[in-house]
């Protein structure tokens, strides 16, 4: 079976919460990277996660848990500094994030740090994210994206609190697109594409990545489904119905659940198999929103099969 490397964050998030009427912050271990190697390895995925790790106890407790996933951690740097924290806040079930510590513990994985062989030995390559705004990850992934052979698979996360004016969301657009440029898939959600591109819909933004050469786009819009532009097509898939409680993670099962078919199938050859693929995707990321906690909610297939027994 191949396997998946995945290069991005891996942090903690503190995720906001009551308790006998007060405000307090639950400790989880996050960063949509993380969430994505996670994620496809529990729907039966092999991923090797490659990123920074503090060596403080945080750091260990996410070391841990990747292994307890069956996330092959070969490719993990462990560094002399604080692990960064991610303040979760939300308004309904939507998260909002503010993060803490500088420089950033996730992003300090550098090109010597990688094992090429590796990468090259991937049948899928992940990266993106807010590890991208920094150096030296930034080279690092341009380096693992570079290395022929596997499938290439980008999605740039972008979050408003780290791009403080229009010069920071003129320098993420600008990354990503040469990201974009090469990807064969690139997953993004209708926020991200509001705010890359000054407001745009799915099906603009969706357009614009696709004429950049992008071979398929895959735009989440929470409750909505997920809009898809394909070489042969686009068509907008509706989202199964569920009683949301956190939506944390929802996005990035989305994106682990398209790298294990990816894994398991190779490339969609046309929009009907993007459908089928983002189908499945929008089903794990249904179960992932019943439940809190974003790594810990990523479902089974068997869970994903059990639930919608009619689709496989």
């Amino acid at each position: 079976m191949g396997y998946a490397v995945v290069l991005g964050e891996a942090l903690i998030d503190l995720q906001e919460a009551e308790h006998d009427g007060e405000v307090v912050y639950r400790q989880a271990i996050g960063g949509a990277p993380l969430n994505v190697a996670v994620g496809a390895t529990r729907l039966g995925g092999q991923v090797q996660y490659v990123g920074s790790l503090s060596d403080d106890v945080l750091g260990n407790r996410i070391a841990g848990f990747l292994t307890e996933r069956g996330v092959g951690t070969d490719g993990v740097k462990r560094v002399p500094v604080p692990t960064t924290l991610a303040v979760t806040t939300f308004v309904g079930a939507e998260p909002t994030f503010t993060f803490y510590g500088e420089p950033p513990s996730y992003a300090l994985l550098g090109p010597g740090d990688l094992d090429t062989a590796t990468v090259a030995g991937a049948d899928v390559v992940y990266t993106g994210s807010i590890s991208l705004l920094r150096e030296p990850f930034r080279a690092a992934a341009r380096a693992a994206w570079a290395t022929p052979g596997p499938l290439r698979v980008f999605d740039p996360n972008a979050r408003p609190t780290l791009l403080p004016d229009g010069a920071a969301v003129t320098h993420l657009r600008e990354l990503s697109e040469e990201f974009f440029a090469t990807a064969d898939l690139v997953k993004l959600s209708s926020a991200d594409a509001e705010v890359l591109y000054d407001g745009a819909a799915p099906e603009q933004a969706a357009e614009r990545i696709r004429g950049l050469g992008a071979k398929a786009v895959v735009v989440t819009a929470g409750s909505k489904g997920a809009y898809i532009n394909a070489a042969d097509g686009a068509t907008m898939l509706a989202a199964p119905k569920v009683d949301a409680v956190d939506a944390t993670g929802a996005g990035d099962s989305v994106m682990g659940a398209l790298v294990r078919r990816l894994l398991a199938d190779g490339l969609p050859k046309d929009l009907e198999g993007w459908q089928r693929n983002v189908q499945f995707a929008l089903n794990v990321a249904a179960l992932v929103c019943e439940r809190r906690g974003g790594a810990v909610a990523m479902p089974t297939a068997g869970e994903v099969s059990a639930r919608w027994p009619s689709q496989y």
